[in-house]
């Protein structure tokens, strides 16, 4: 019995899985006719009727889960015994595997095992278990409702007694599933580009500075590069490589430029400190010949004004001179001295007079 057992189970798993079901549940009112074998010492055929339940199934291989029972309509006779009778109730479960031929018709194969019960247990018929298979076909009629007809093989499990089982049934369906809901629709909402309005790419919001010229080479906050940082963009920038703090035109080349040379007092010598600033702008000149400059020299207040007019004279050529040394034409540099005349801080503090005591250079073209 074993082996038509799972014969059966692989046959059916191998079918084709029907739709998902609509359906939770389905109650089955059944009859049946049964043919036992001679040796039950049975009728040949008595009917039964009972009933089923499914329980539809939508994750596993089978497509049901039948629960139910069968009982003889009336106590049977026994054949070869007078006046001694038995009913008999069977009550199985089966898995069922369907197949969806159309809308209307549906082939099923079942398997699965049970109880049956003698009311009296006579020429061995015993209670006990029984597995059995079969088939059917379900045929759908008005509102899901349908008619099953199949044929069950019934096995008792101590003798292998067989009983052929024809039944009929009016399948109900019941606790219909609620279609799923359909997935929300989520609308994809482009971000509009960020503005550019200069079209210098870099964003509006992070432009420092907006309304930039066609083509300009920018930095990252949008604004025109000034390599020298001399307060005029590399694209107008007519002078590049200007020097620290010097002051340039509009089109950035160099008009006034601070040598920071500070004299000791009375002194009209170059300390070594400035070196480099003088050497720096020598480069700058030699680099634009066109160039031109006029050394102004001052002084503080402390002396005479003749004498201070006299020393800052001295102090004009002193840098007139380290500038020629530098390969600077001489041709292209003026000196001029201002004495105490122009102070750019007080003469009443020695920090003062020490800013007075200065070189500067006003270029010219």
């Amino acid at each position: 019995m074993k082996k038509i057992i799972l014969s059966t189970i692989a046959c059916a798993s191998m079918m084709l899985s029907a739709n998902a079901a609509e359906y939770k549940y389905e109650i089955t009112p059944m009859y049946s006719t049964a043919f036992a074998e001679h040796n039950t010492d049975l009728p040949k055929s008595y009917g039964n009727a009972g009933l089923a339940i499914g329980f539809n199934q939508t994750d596993s291989i089978f497509d049901q889960v039948e629960l139910g029972f069968l009982r003889s309509i009336e106590d049977v006779n026994y054949q070869n015994v007078a006046n001694r009778d038995t009913g008999v109730t069977r009550v199985f479960t089966n898995l069922i595997k369907e197949y969806d031929l159309n809308s209307t018709y549906t082939l099923y194969a079942l398997v699965g095992a049970g109880v049956e019960y003698f009311n009296d247990e006579f020429a061995g018929n015993e209670s006990g278990l029984f597995g059995n298979y079969g088939a059917g076909v379900k045929i759908k009629f008005y509102e899901d409702m349908a008619v099953k007809v199949d044929l069950r093989h019934a096995i008792e499990t101590d003798h292998g007694d067989n009983t052929l089982l024809y039944n009929v049934g009016l399948s109900i369906p019941f606790g219909k599933v609620a279609a799923p809901k359909p997935a929300p629709v989520v609308e994809k909402v482009i971000e509009p580009a960020p503005l550019d309005s200069d079209n210098d790419g870099v964003i509006d919001a992070n432009d420092k500075c907006p309304n930039t010229v066609a083509n300009a080479v920018v930095n990252a906050q949008g604004c025109e590069l000034d390599d020298d940082k001399d307060g005029v963009v590399n694209r107008l920038d007519q002078c590049p490589s200007t020097m620290a703090d010097a002051k340039v035109d509009t089109v950035g080349c160099m008009t006034l430029v601070d040598l920071k040379i500070n004299f000791a007092n009375d002194s009209a010598k170059i300390n070594d400190q400035y070196t480099s600033k003088i050497v720096e702008f020598a480069n700058v000149m030699k680099n634009n010949t066109k160039l031109k400059a006029t050394i102004e020299a001052h002084t503080d207040s402390v002396g005479s004004k003749a004498y201070n007019q006299n020393l800052s004279q001295r102090r004009a050529a002193s840098t007139i001179k380290a500038l020629t040394e530098l390969n600077v034409e001489a041709s292209r540099l003026k000196a001029i001295g201002y004495g105490e005349a122009k102070p750019v801080a007080t003469n009443k503090t020695a920090e003062g007079r020490a800013e007075n005591r200065r070189v500067t250079a006003v270029i010219s073209k």
